[in-house]
């Protein structure tokens, strides 16, 4: 068992990172970076220099290359040490053309060439653009930097290294007071007048590393978080598993004890709050709010996330799929070419031949006309406007389960031990019960551990018709806006829930049907 359990996690693991490396090679290689810049209002704001600028700044943040600028490459001399900060502006003055440059800054600017070049980077120099031939134009000022392209073996190794991410006291600049991590028995974020552990560091990501609250699971955790990547377009500079994990909605407000000691009603939610360097200096209110640079804090929303959302409507699916789907197929084998099959047969070959999309807004036409709501209200939510959805998204699943569990019942009528059984007496209930259904429900079983995990990423045609603030629209979403770290984090996303569902769907096979064993399936 263990042996066979092993082999497929890495046959698993290898398949996900081809799957990522061939999405990779389709984006970054295939397709023209420039269709990131399709929906960038800012991109059409720029002018000249400022442009060329702006497009390779974005190029390095979507991963298509690395971008040095030399303005950059002068603050890395001076933070070692090599030039003094003084110094800096005779240094990094470039002339409109090379050969105004000063003495100095040829010096530097040849420095920089023959460094980078030697790693293997082009260096890119722009003129200045002038105005009239005295003024030089909007955007137009001289530029110097360097890039170079990031092959794919060294893409998918950053990506799949940064995967985990585990907090440490070192990951925060300059921190106020002494780096470490305290325990306290009475969280600080309630005032500490309220029994509730928590861990907190200082120098790390997190403020809270752990903590405990009324929301379920109860206690929560910061100190290894799962990083599927950065999205620059659908939510700018927000990690992808936020976009799935973060509360949506209005803002909840409740009393808040901030660090300072100022209490006020606010949505802040202080067990969220990371660092951000130099922030307490910036504004007069966090100032009178915080103690130190842990100034970036989440809101509390009185909506689900994504995720919860189409896991919620994806579940209860799941759940009506196998309360309907399994008795109506065993009633239709028992009544094999009766009516109860002729009907049930109808509605399998009417809903498999008809578009989803068809069936999707039959049924919201339906609600509509009966009152029931057609769209998501997170500001006003009701039970009912997840009714259209569910239904919506059983149907297809309900049809197929009546299809083949009757396929696989009637098919089992007909085998050797049924007929032994049948001789010994034994009635046909009992036979459908204790043999037939045991052995036919076996590859429906195997199904189980995938219909309730891809629960979580939604479904796409129905998020989109009943306006579903779901996981199912982010990759399509992702695609519209070329949002690259989007489109590679749900693709790692799917993957890894089918390998995973896979492993699962195989263990249940083996738990209900002893014949089956990892031994000879490794054969």
């Amino acid at each position: 068992m263990t042996k066979y359990l092993l082999k497929r996690i890495l046959h698993g693991i290898f398949s996900v990172v081809v799957i990522v490396a061939i999405v990779m090679v389709m984006i970054y290689s295939l397709m023209d970076k420039k269709l990131i810049f399709a929906h960038d209002s800012n991109w059409t704001k720029q002018l000249n220099n400022n442009k060329t600028v702006y497009e390779y700044r974005k190029w390095k943040d979507f991963g298509y290359l690395d971008y040095v600028a030399y303005g950059d490459w002068i603050s890395e001399l001076i933070k070692k040490g090599e030039l003094a900060a003084e110094d800096r502006t005779k240094v990094a003055q470039l002339g409109r053309t090379p050969d105004k440059d000063s003495e100095t800054v040829r010096e530097y600017v040849q420095r920089f060439k023959e460094y980078y070049e030697s790693q293997g980077y082009t260096v890119k120099r722009l003129d200045a653009v002038m105005q009239g031939g005295t003024k030089i134009a909007v955007g137009g000022n001289q530029t110097l930097f360097a890039y170079k392209d990031i092959p794919l073996y060294v893409r998918v190794w950053n990506y799949f290294t940064n995967i985990i991410k585990v907090d440490n006291i070192h990951r925060a600049e300059e921190v106020q007071g002494e780096r470490g991590i305290t325990f306290t028995w009475f969280d600080p974020a309630y005032g500490g007048k309220v029994f509730s552990p928590a861990v907190m560091g200082n120098g790390t990501y997190h403020k809270y590393l752990l903590y405990c609250d009324s929301q379920f699971p109860f206690i929560h955790q910061n100190l290894v978080s799962i990083s599927l990547g950065k999205s620059y377009s659908v939510k700018q500079n927000a990690e992808i598993t936020d976009t799935m994990t973060r509360t949506q909605g209005s803002w909840v407000g409740s009393e808040v004890h901030y660090p300072s000691g100022f209490v006020e009603v606010s949505g802040d939610d202080l067990h969220t709050a990371t660092y951000q360097a130099g922030s307490l200096n910036t504004s007069a209110l966090l100032a009178e709010r915080y103690t130190d640079d842990y100034t970036n804090v989440d809101t509390v929303k009185n909506g689900m996330s994504r995720m919860g959302y189409s896991f919620t409507i994806g579940i209860i699916s799941v759940i009506l799929t196998y309360l309907l789907g399994v008795p109506i197929a065993i009633w239709m084998a028992q009544k094999k070419d009766k009516l109860v099959d002729q009907i049930g047969s109808v509605y399998v070959v009417f809903i498999t031949a008809m578009p989803s999309l068809a069936y999707i807004f039959i049924v919201k036409a339906i609600g509509n006309a009966t009152g029931i709501p057609t769209t998501f209200d997170m500001n006003n939510p009701t039970w009912l406007m997840y009714l259209l959805p569910i239904i919506s998204l059983s149907l297809r699943p309900i049809a197929g389960m009546m299809r083949w569990l009757r396929r696989y019942m009637v098919d089992q009528q007909n085998a050797d031990y049924v007929k032994f059984a049948r001789s010994t007496g034994i009635s046909e209930g009992q036979i459908f019960r204790k043999h037939i259904l045991k052995n036919a429900a076996i590859p429906i079983i195997h199904g189980i551990p995938g219909a309730i995990l891809f629960s979580l990423v939604g479904a796409l045609i129905t998020e989109r018709v009943y306006v579903v603030p779901g996981v199912g629209g982010l990759m399509i979403e992702a695609i519209n806006f070329y949002d690259n770290g989007v489109i590679v984090g749900v693709t790692l996303f799917y993957a890894a829930l089918s390998i995973v569902s896979l492993i699962i769907g195989d263990i249940l096979m083996s738990v209900v049907d002893p014949r089956i064993n990892f031994t000879s399936k490794a054969r």
